[in-house]
């Protein structure tokens, strides 16, 4: 089987790129049949050529998950063609629980919080003597 996939270059921490036609059984960075464009993460810099990466398409190779999204992004394919995987910004349901209870988390912080102040508070004015009323006759005396 034949696939449409990406061939890492470039130094460490700094990758870039090749989209490849390659089998799908060769090592990352193994022998390819044929390189059909490249793409740089870091500057969003993505060349491809279009005529042959149809022509590989109209042959049968599939595109991995990666590629897939840079040609859909590209407009070489359509989202609707491929309807088993999702393209939406939206957050999946895992992502919406964990903000959910992060939300709640930080809301009950802030609870406690103003409680803790409010306690705190409460005590320093206990804790402070008060002053003595002047009597009658320091009073009069002043």
């Amino acid at each position: 089987m034949i696939k449409i996939r990406l061939k890492r270059l470039g130094k460490k921490n700094r990758p870039s790129f090749r989209i490849v036609v390659m089998p799908a059984r060769t090592k990352r960075d193994g022998r390819t049949i044929e390189d059909i464009g490249h793409y740089n993460p870091f500057s969003k810099e993505l060349s491809i050529k279009t005529e042959r990466a149809k022509y590989w398409l109209s042959q049968g190779v599939k595109p991995s998950d990666t590629v897939l999204r840079l040609f859909i992004k590209n407009n070489i394919l359509k989202a609707e063609d491929y309807p088993a995987k999702k393209f939406s910004n939206k957050p999946g349901k895992k992502a919406l629980e964990r903000s959910k209870r992060k939300k709640e988390k930080t809301e009950g912080k802030e609870v406690k919080e103003k409680v803790h102040k409010t306690q705190a508070s409460n005590e320093k004015t206990e804790n402070i003597p008060e002053k003595p009323n002047k009597t009658e006759n320091e009073n009069q005396s002043n």
